[in-house]
């Protein structure tokens, strides 16, 4: 029996245009920023904050004191999460590099982005509204 021929050739992946691919809203190395002291004084508040704000259990990012100089699941995961719901550039590559060298300067990125993206859907909320999924990650008394 013969094989079906390709009629239509691949083409690359282009988003629908409400899921444009955007940058971090920081650098990673911006530690001069907003919560680089609360992140370098006392990362696991950072940790437990950051990830009460996104919508996860508070408890999450003790579990990376069972990996300790493994690659931080919970970061990785974060980020990686993160950078799907918001549609940031970046790979799983990179990811898995800024978590394992920078852990404490990706959750500092992650706490910044989650609250740049707070206050820009209360300065917009109808652009945030008709993706939906933003609503869920940001609980009506959590501003910082």
């Amino acid at each position: 029996m013969a094989n079906p021929t390709v009629i239509v050739q691949p083409v690359a992946f282009q988003p629908p245009d409400n899921q444009r691919i955007v940058q971090w809203s920081s650098g990673i190395c911006d530690c001069c920023e907003d919560m680089g002291c609360f992140g370098f004084w006392c990362p696991y508040c950072l940790m437990c904050n950051t990830t009460k704000k996104y919508g996860e259990c508070m408890c999450l990012p003790l579990v990376e004191l069972c990996f300790g100089g493994l690659i931080p699941p919970v970061t990785y995961s974060m980020r990686s999460s993160m950078r799907e719901r918001y549609h940031i550039q970046g790979s799983m590559c990179d990811d898995c590099c800024v978590s394992t060298c920078c852990g404490i300067c990706a959750w500092c990125q992650i706490a910044r982005e989650l609250k740049y993206r707070l206050i820009a859907s209360l300065r917009n909320p109808e652009h945030f509204s008709k993706l939906g999924r933003y609503k869920q990650a940001f609980p009506p008394n959590s501003l910082f």
